[in-house]
């Protein structure tokens, strides 16, 4: 594709932050019920919706998750009329997580020849690497290759530099937790790891690469990390520190390290933690103000982290 497209359909809030990125957010015409960056494409028709409530507390969705995902039910359904009649040139949606976001299993349950002309999967990995090869991808299919490439140096940049001054700090690196969940607790897989050992900590939880996985409550307890940040996925910031006391009322929590040392934060998972965009490499930069507040000042508080107890 010589030429950008006229209009693009994007189904994944991450995909949304790139083609905006790109430069072509003006040539938008649908987005998911998700997709809330920049601010204005929620003026978007959006053309998919959740099956099931997503309302209530982590636990309660949790539940209602597993019932539908047991029944072989689909967790979010896309308006063939209304995207139909949009007329996309180009639809943008994601492989990697059926739970998080609109996958091309929910555009089957409709008529897809009718709907697609050419499809552009975003998503497919886990990691930085694929996150930023998959950025790269998207951009040559919209006719961007220029501002793609643009975009990956520029980001590669920063994290090269960031993680240059994060190695040369003295001391022993913080041991990090970091909670995407928190009834039933999930340790942050993907690319969490990676942005944590960027940011100058270790990964006490969870593998790079790999996908979220809940885990027993004692499994926090014997990591007894030295900090511990909850972010969970497609929660803001007040969300979570709704969630808190779920959390704090479980057995020996008082106990661990990072809460006898007052190193529990609290995140926005949805903007900057849980989704691939182009935001999720502002995360490295924020990690390191919760790991290091006496090197890195705290510019991303509290818009986007606090420290929990929050003390008004």
């Amino acid at each position: 594709m010589s030429e950008p497209p006229k209009r693009i359909a994007s189904l994944l809030a991450s995909a949304t932050e790139l083609v905006c990125a790109l430069g072509l957010g003006d040539r938008l015409v649908a987005r998911s019920h998700e997709c809330d960056f920049p601010e204005w494409v929620k003026r978007l028709p959006a053309v998919s919706r959740p099956t099931f409530d997503i309302g209530g507390s982590s636990g309660a969705i949790d539940a209602r998750v597993r019932e539908r995902l047991r029944a072989g039910a689909p967790l979010y359904e896309v308006n063939d009329a209304l995207l139909a009649s949009l007329t996309p040139d180009v639809i943008v949606t994601q492989t990697h997580c059926e739970v998080c976001a609109v996958s091309p299993g929910d555009l089957a349950h409709g008529q897809p020849a009718k709907l697609e002309r050419r499809q552009v999967v975003a998503l497919e990995s886990g990691t930085i690497d694929g996150i930023l090869d998959g950025f790269e991808n998207v951009a040559r299919v919209l006719g961007a290759a220029d501002a793609g490439r643009a975009l990956v140096a520029g980001i590669r940049a920063r994290l090269a530099a960031l993680a240059e001054r994060t190695r040369a700090l003295p001391g022993p690196r913080p041991t990090v937790a970091c909670l995407e969940w928190v009834d039933p607790v999930f340790a942050m897989g993907n690319w969490g790891p990676e942005l944590i050992a960027l940011a100058g900590g270790v990964c006490a939880l969870g593998t790079a690469g790999a996908h979220s996985t809940t885990l027993p409550w004692q499994a926090l307890r014997d990591a007894d990390p030295d900090v511990i940040i909850v972010a969970p996925c497609g929660f803001g910031l007040e969300r979570t520190l709704a969630e808190m006391p779920t959390l704090a009322a479980q057995p020996g929590w008082g106990d661990l390290a990072a809460v006898r040392a007052g190193r529990v934060y609290v995140a926005d998972g949805n903007l900057y933690f849980n989704r691939s965009g182009p935001l999720l490499f502002n995360t490295p930069e924020i990690l390191a103000e919760m790991l290091y507040p006496a090197v890195f000042p705290a510019t991303h508080n509290p818009a986007v982290w606090r420290r929990w107890p929050v003390v008004a």
